[in-house]
């Protein structure tokens, strides 16, 4: 018979066993909250049921307070796969030295920002000189770095373009900004302005889109540099395989607002990291 002692510490060990297992058999998923919530989560439950199907793995959705945290969080092997903009997988990689973009939708290789008004007397930024302005998350790439970027390479700096400079933290939370009156104008993803003008949460009487952004990469399914490699390998293939001409295929790609997904590699965010460095965004 075990002495009360050696019966404890095989529990423990037993438990710390049971709960790696348990750990192994679960794969932890992430995204930026460039949304609500509940808007990330409506939007990955058909996926991560599909992902259970193809991995035969539990999947979870670990909802974070802001980008730094899916970068954090990446970094320290607590979750496996995240959904992040172009700048959040710049971050993400320089940090942990080896995430692995797997795919993006095929849009993200020619993503755009679209900068928002109700302000009738606006047609282009330089009617903006001297109001207020919004940016998405300061770690947004469709939300700030990269409109950032571009208005920097036509001379003009937010900060003292603009009488006021906000940071709404979410997309949609920039358009009700605008739609307010709280600021003149905003930038934010392309992709998001279309989802909320399609399912009438935009009024388009009075906010209209005034100005479009060059193209860049964006938003990818990145996994932590440390994940199976033949378990990221599934997953990719996962994505890769969904069909839009299947119905229970199609509902997926709908609510990642995809065509379809495509492969990317670390190269494709090059574009990223040198308009993070000329934004002084990157340390």
């Amino acid at each position: 018979m075990l002495k009360p002692s050696l019966a404890l510490a095989a529990g423990v060990a037993l438990s710390f066993c049971s709960w790696l297992a348990q750990a192994a058999d679960t794969l932890k998923v992430s995204a930026i909250p460039d949304e609500a919530p509940t808007e990330l989560l409506r939007k990955f439950k058909p996926l991560g049921a599909y992902l259970e199907q193809q991995t035969g793995m539990k999947v979870e959705f670990v909802p974070v307070s802001d980008y730094p945290a899916v970068v954090e969080a990446l970094a320290t092997d607590r979750i496996d796969m995240a959904w992040l903009g172009g700048f959040t997988f710049v971050q993400a990689r320089l940090k942990t030295g080896n995430a692995i973009p797997l795919v993006q939708r095929e849009q993200d290789a020619q993503f755009t920002s679209k900068f928002i008004t109700a302000d009738p007397a606006v047609k282009s930024l330089a009617d903006l000189k001297g109001k207020t302005f919004a940016f998405g998350s300061v770690s947004s790439t469709s939300g700030s770095l990269m409109p950032r970027y571009f208005m920097l390479k036509d001379g003009i700096k937010p900060e003292s373009y603009f009488s006021r400079v906000g940071y709404s933290g979410a997309h949609d939370a920039t358009v009700a900004w605008v739609q307010a009156g709280k600021v003149d104008a905003g930038v934010l993803n392309a992709s998001v302005w279309e989802k909320l003008v399609a399912a009438g949460k935009v009024d388009t009487a009075k906010v209209k889109v005034f100005a479009t952004t060059p193209a860049y990469f964006d938003y990818n399914w990145t996994v932590r540099g440390t994940l199976d490699p033949a378990l990221a390998a599934k997953i990719k293939a996962a994505f890769l395989a969904l069909d839009p001409a299947n119905p229970k295929d199609k509902e997926i790609l709908d609510l990642q607002a995809a065509s379809r997904f495509i492969e990317t590699k670390p190269e494709n965010y090059q574009g990223i990291e040198e308009a993070a460095r000329a934004a002084e965004l990157l340390k």
